[in-house]
C-alpha cells in the first residue's frame, strides 16, 4: 500500500499532527500505531503522588484517532528512507511520499544491571510506567521510617522533570502524616545541577531545603542489587568518577530512554546507542532525509522532552510537510519552547516555560509561575488533562 503522509506514532505527537493534517484537508493520511491504548502521561505523576487514578490517563487508541486518518493497528519493524517505506510486523509495506516520525521512546531497563528485577519486589517502583505508578503511591504510604531514594539519569528522557516531582510529592506526604524526618531522602541525578533555567532552579533549590533532600548532581544510578537492597551510584568529576553504594527502603528510579528498536537500527537513526533522530532543530526536518520529518520524544532537538514541547512542534512540522509536499522549501519554525510543570507539594505547582535559549517564556500574562501557586496545581490536575483530550489530540490547540 502507498500514502501520501505515513506517521508512524500514535501517541501525543502523531495524533495531534494527524489531527492537523486532517483540518488542512489533506485525505491521505495513514497513522501506524499497535497500542490500543492511548495515555496522557503526565498524569503518571499525580498517579504516584496519590492524586489521581491511572485509569483517568487512559483511553481507547480508536477514540483519539482523527476521522478519515487511516489507522494500520501493528508495529513497525523497518524504516527504508531510501526506498520510502516502512515494514510491518505483519508483513505491510507502506509506502510515502513524506514520512512524520514519531514513535516515542522505550524505557531501557537494561543499561541498569537489576533496575528491572527491583521492580518486581516491594520496595522499588517507577512513575514512567501505568503499570507501576500506582504502587509508587502504596510504597510512600507505607514507608515509616529509613532511606528513600529517588534517581534520574543525565541522558535525555521524557518529562525531565517527573523524577523531582515523585521526590517533592512523596517529602510532602511525609511530612504531613508527621514522618519526614524519619525518612532521609536522597536525589540523585547524572544532571549537572536541579534545573537549567535559573529563575526556576532558585525556586526548586528552595523546594528541595525545605524538605531536607540530599540532592546529588552528575551521579548515575549504575547497579541495582535488589536481593540485598543496595543501589550503586557513580558520581563523575574533573578526570575521575566515584562509586558508592546505598542501602534503600524504598528506590524510585528513573530508567533510561532511548529511541525503538526499529529506528536504532534504521539510517533515520543518530550517532551513539540511545540513536536519537537527527533534526534541523527548527523545521525538525531530517538532517538527512528532506522527506521524513522527526518530532516528540525520539528526535534530538536540544529541549526538554514534554507534551507542551510536542504541542509547538506539532504546527511546525504539519506546515512543513504541506511546505514539502507542494515542493516548497519548509519554513516553520519550532523555537524550543517546552514546560516542565513541577508539582512541589499537595496544591502547589511551579510552571516552568523556557526556549532553546533557557529562558522563561510564559505563556500566561500576570501570573508569577516561577514560584509555588495552588492555581497552577489546578491545571495541572484538571486543566491540562482537559486541555489535551479536547483540543490538542483534536488539532485546535
Amino acid at each position: 500500500m502507498r500514502h501520501r503522509i505515513v506517521i508512524v506514532g500514535g501517541g501525543s505527537a502523531g495524533i495531534s499532527v494527524a489531527a492537523r493534517l486532517r483540518r488542512a484537508g489533506e485525505e491521505d493520511v495513514a497513522l501506524v500505531e499497535p497500542s490500543r491504548h492511548h495515555y496522557y502521561q503526565p498524569l503518571w505523576t499525580l498517579v504516584g503522588g496519590g492524586f489521581a487514578r491511572v485509569e483517568q490517563s487512559r483511553r481507547l487508541e480508536s477514540s483519539v484517532v482523527p476521522k478519515g486518518v487511516r489507522w494500520i493497528a501493528d508495529e513497525v519493524v523497518e524504516l527504508d528512507p531510501d526506498a520510502r517505506h516502512v515494514t510491518t510486523a505483519g508483513g505491510a509495506r507502506i509506502g510515502y511520499d513524506v514520512l512524520v516520525l514519531c514513535p516515542g521512546v522505550e524505557l531501557a531497563w537494561d543499561l541498569v544491571p537489576g533496575l528491572a528485577e527491583a521492580m518486581a519486589t516491594p520496595f522499588a517502583t517507577t512513575n514512567y510506567s501505568p503499570e507501576l505508578a500506582p504502587k509508587t503511591a502504596e510504597l510512600v504510604r507505607r514507608l515509616r521510617g529509613g532511606r528513600a531514594l529517588f534517581t534520574a539519569p543525565g541522558t535525555p528522557v521524557k518529562c525531565p522533570g517527573a523524577p523531582q516531582k515523585a521526590a517533592y510529592l512523596a517529602c510532602d506526604h511525609w511530612r504531613r502524616a508527621g514522618r519526614l524526618a524519619e525518612v532521609s531522602v536522597t536525589f540523585a541525578t547524572g544532571a549537572g545541577g536541579i534545573f537549567g533555567v535559573p529563575e526556576f532552579a532558585a525556586t526548586l533549590s528552595t523546594v528541595v531545603e525545605r524538605y531536607g533532600i540530599d540532592a546529588r548532581f552528575s551521579t548515575e544510578l549504575v547497579e541495582v542489587r535488589p536481593d540485598v537492597r543496595e543501589a550503586v551510584f557513580e558520581t563523575r568529576g574533573p578526570g575521575k568518577a566515584v562509586r558508592e553504594t546505598l542501602g534503600y527502603d524504598l528506590l524510585n528510579a528513573t530508567p533510561p530512554q532511548r529511541v525503538p528498536a526499529f529506528v536504532r537500527s534504521s539510517p533515520l537513526a543518530g550517532e551513539g546507542p540511545l540513536g536519537w533522530v537527527p533534526v534541523d532543530r527548527h523545521s525538525l526536518v531530517h538532517r538527512s532525509y528532506p522527506d521524513v520529518y522527526c518530532l516528540g520524544d525520539a528526535c534530538d532537538a536540544p529541549t526538554s522532552k514534554t507534551g507542551a514541547a510536542i504541542r509547538r512542534q506539532a504546527p511546525v512540522v504539519v506546515a512543513n510537510v504541506l511546505a514539502t509536499l507542494a515542493g516548497r522549501e519548509p519554513d516553520g519554525r519550532y523555537g524550543g519552547y517546552a514546560a516542565c510543570p513541577f508539582t512541589t507539594a499537595k496544591g502547589k505547582m511551579v510552571l516552568a516555560e523556557f526556549d532553546y535559549s533557557l529562558s522563561p517564556r510564559p505563556s500566561i500574562p500576570l501570573i508569577d509561575t516561577t514560584r509555588e501557586r495552588y492555581d497552577m496545581w489546578l491545571l495541572k490536575r484538571y486543566g491540562l488533562p482537559a486541555f489535551y483530550w479536547n483540543l490538542m489530540l483534536r488539532g485546535l490547540g
